[in-house]
Formats: C-alpha cells, structure tokens, sequence
C-alpha cells in the first residue's frame, strides 16, 4: 500500500492507473500512424503530445470520478464495463467545451474518435487482465490475523471485499478461549503459540493485529522474532484505516487518544486551516454573489417566508452558533421545534428548496459563517445541538469531532451519504476522527477535489 495524501491506496490499483496513461497515450500514437501523419512534425511542430497531454488528463480525470480506482468497484466486471461506457461519452462532452473554447488546443476530429475509440477497446482488456492477475493468488500476500475479537472480524470483512489490495487471508489465529466473533468464514489455524511454525509452513508475509484487548495477551517476543525473519507485523486498526478511511470505533481506546500526537492539531497547522478558508470564503462570496441573488429572488417568487434560513449548531469545543443557508423548507415545517433530518421526497421541501438540495446550492450562505471564524472550509459537519447531545450520550467519544471548528465540506461528507439514523452518525464519526488524525494540506486538497466530484455527480443530497 502506498500513502498519497495522507491517504493510503493498493500499490495496484497505482500500477493499474499508471498503465492506462501509457495505453491512452499508445492510442493516440496509434491513430496518428493510422492516419499517415509525420510523428515529428505532428508532436513536436503541431504541439501534438500537448494536445494528446488533455485528452489523457481528461479520460483519467473522468475514470476517476466514475470510481474507477474504488477498490470496491475494480473487482466487479459489470461494473467496470458500464462505467467505462459512461467515462469515454463524458470524455467527449468534455472536450467539446474544451475544444469550443480553446480552439488552439483542438485535435482533428476523426483522430480524436479513432484515439478514444482504441483506448475504450485496450481499457477494457487491460482491466480484464488485470482482474486475472489481480484474482490469482500467486501475486498475493498471504496474511493471517492475530486474533478473533471484533477489531479481528472488522479487518476480515473489509479485506474480503477489497481484492485489489492483494491480501490473501489464509485463516486466523487465537486461543479457544478468547472471545471470538464472526470471521467471514475464515479457519481457525491454532494457538497463539503455534503462529511461528504457521508462518514457515503456509508461506505468511504479514500478520494483521486483531486482538482487541492486548494487555498482558500480546506475544511480544515471539512477534518481535517473526518481524526479524521478515514478515511483516502491523497492527489490525491502521490495516481498517488504509481500507476504509476511517477508524473502527469499536476498537478505539483511550491510551490510543491521549497519546496519539496526530490529534493535537499544531498551531501552523491550525493557522493554515484559519487563513485558506478566510481566502477561499471571501474570493467564493465574490463569485458566487450574482448567483446568491438569483436563488434568493427565486426563493421569496417561490413561497413565503425569509430567504436565509438561520439554524443553530455546535461548532468548536460545544460552542453554539448560527448556521446559514438558503431555506428550503416551509416555514413552520418543524411545529414541534425539534429538528427533523430530510428524507427522500421529504413533503417540508419547496420546489425550488428541492432544486437547491440537489445541487447543493442551498449552502453558499455558510461562506459568511466561514468568514466570520465560526467554521473552516473543511472540517467535521455541524448538527443541531438536540443532535448532537442524543450521539453524545450514545455514541463513545463523539464529542471529540468538536475539538476543531466545523467544515463546509469534510471527509465525512464526501465518503458517505445523508445521516439519518444513530447508526448513520457513528460511521460518519469513525471518519470525522480518521480526518483530524491525519488533518493536513493534502488531505484538505483531497476533500475539496472530492467534494467538486459530489456536486458535478449530485450524490447524497436531499
């Protein structure tokens, strides 16, 4: 695995996006053969590897916003094959505008077609043969886990779904009387004190930590034995981490809180967050200020009642303020005062309110609060206190996603849909925490090319 980002990815899934740039670019070398054109003078005079640079960054940029590289999505043959359809028709809309608008830029039309037809051909075979590789264990690291408590069956589930990252688990390993949950169907091996032999005999390269309790159980010595003749040992909650993007709240301990450097966010960093957001807010109100005007003209031809709909949240160590955004809702919508999430087809919602929440349109105004220094760009999402005092009391260590101020946007946000339920709340916890663990530049970058992919596609809204 390889960390991007503050992010890790399979090192396939890397190896498989590199060999379609290469692909996409034999495409076009071919399609330029293919119509009889001097290479030198078309790539080096005409500026053709500028023009082939564009078409390549396009198709790859669209492959990803068609989760293309979800290691969910790599191992499902219909899957890939329906949203490669999907990348190469948006690949040419897109260069149309590009090429409407930047004329300079244009390719022949006909070497354009020929260029993208060859890569939708060679993409799909070379997915296909990536997925025969990819499914043979060969090319696989045999794992095994340490363990059969929950952190343990956390880990197996989520291994089994994701073969692109090339773990193999050949079984589980764990005393008959500790507690065990559920293992997808993994063998139990043996004892604890059989790992090593099991190591040599079945060919093991990494064992995966699953224990949930190691005080006074974790074998060090013997661990510390295996790791000198090379295999790998690494702990069951950084694997769930990798996999998921977000942290197994099951398994969270206290120790783990307080002595983890990662949360305690440095003041550059802090300042960092405070000023981007103050920039991007201000240059975001400047731009959008026509727009704002038009939704709000719209929102009062369209019902009765204010334009701006103002909400209380909890931002920053429990501090209470007031959240903007366009109304979307009848006034009155909530008799009983108690906050209601949206649902589907939500009966509250105006015509226009409806066209808002789709396109997310309904949450310029909070730019002001960003301004203001109630909230980042990118940070946990803020809820309603009624909310937000229910999943405290239930959910363990929630109130540590208000030890830095809310976002417009966050990793939360774009790695799952709408929270309606407790459940819902939890899981959007577990990633809150994996963000402001591994808070930094990157990972902000990251959350706001995420978040322009969830507006373009409409996901989540409601």
């Amino acid at each position: 695995m390889v960390r991007i980002l503050n992010v890790y990815y399979p090192t396939r899934t890397l190896v498989l996006a590199f060999g379609e740039v290469l692909i996409i670019y034999v495409c076009f070398l071919l399609a330029v053969a293919y119509f009889k054109l001097d290479p030198s003078l078309f790539l080096t005079y005409e500026h053709g590897f500028y023009k082939i640079d564009i078409v390549c960054a396009v198709l790859m940029v669209c492959l990803y916003y068609h989760d293309l590289y979800d290691s969910l999505v790599v191992s499902n043959p219909r899957e890939v094959v329906t949203r490669l359809i999907g990348t190469l028709g948006a690949a040419c809309v897109i260069m149309g505008g590009i090429y409407y608008a930047f004329p300079a830029v244009r390719l022949d039309l006909s070497l354009l077609g020929l260029g993208i037809l060859l890569s939708g051909i060679l993409l799909g075979a070379w997915r296909k043969a990536f997925l025969v590789l990819n499914s043979s264990d060969r090319w696989a690291e045999r794992a095994v886990i340490l363990g059969s408590g929950s952190l343990a069956g956390y880990v197996s589930s989520e291994i089994e779904k994701r073969p692109a990252w090339a773990f193999r688990l050949v079984g589980f390993v764990a005393d008959p009387s500790a507690p065990s949950v559920e293992m997808n169907g993994l063998p139990w091996l043996g004892k604890v004190q059989d790992l090593p032999s099991l190591v040599e005999q079945k060919g093991i390269r990494r064992v995966i930590l699953g224990m949930n309790e190691r005080r006074g159980q974790m074998p060090v010595e013997m661990l510390l034995q295996l790791q000198a003749g090379g295999t790998i040992i690494q702990d069951g909650s950084d694997v769930y981490e990798a996999l998921t993007g977000k942290v197994a709240l099951d398994s969270l301990r206290l120790s783990w809180l307080l002595l983890s450097p990662r949360f305690q966010a440095s003041q550059l960093m802090l300042a960092y967050k405070r000023v981007t957001s103050l920039v991007l807010a201000t240059l975001g109100l400047l731009l959008t200020f026509p727009v704002m005007s038009l939704i709000a003209v719209a929102i009062v031809l369209d019902s009765k009642g204010p334009v701006l709909f103002r909400q209380e949240r909890v931002g920053q160590n429990g501090r209470r303020f007031k959240l903007n955004k366009f109304r979307t809702m009848r006034v009155g919508a909530d008799v009983d005062g108690q906050f209601k999430p949206a649902q589907e087809n939500d009966p509250r919602v105006t015509r226009v309110g409806r066209w808002l929440r789709r396109t997310r349109l309904d949450e310029l105004p909070q730019l002001f609060n960003i301004v203001l220094g109630d909230m980042y760009f990118v940070g946990p999402r803020p809820f309603v206190p009624n909310q937000e005092e229910d999943c405290a009391a239930r959910i363990p260590f929630y109130g540590q996603r208000w030890n830095i101020k809310p976002g417009a946007t966050g990793w939360a946000q774009v790695k799952r849909g709408y929270c309606a339920t407790l459940e819902d709340n939890a899981d959007k916890l577990a990633y809150d925490l994996f963000y402001i663990k591994n808070m930094s530049t990157g990972l902000d970058m990251l959350i706001a090319f995420e978040t322009l992919k969830t507006l373009l596609l409409g996901r989540g809204g409601r």
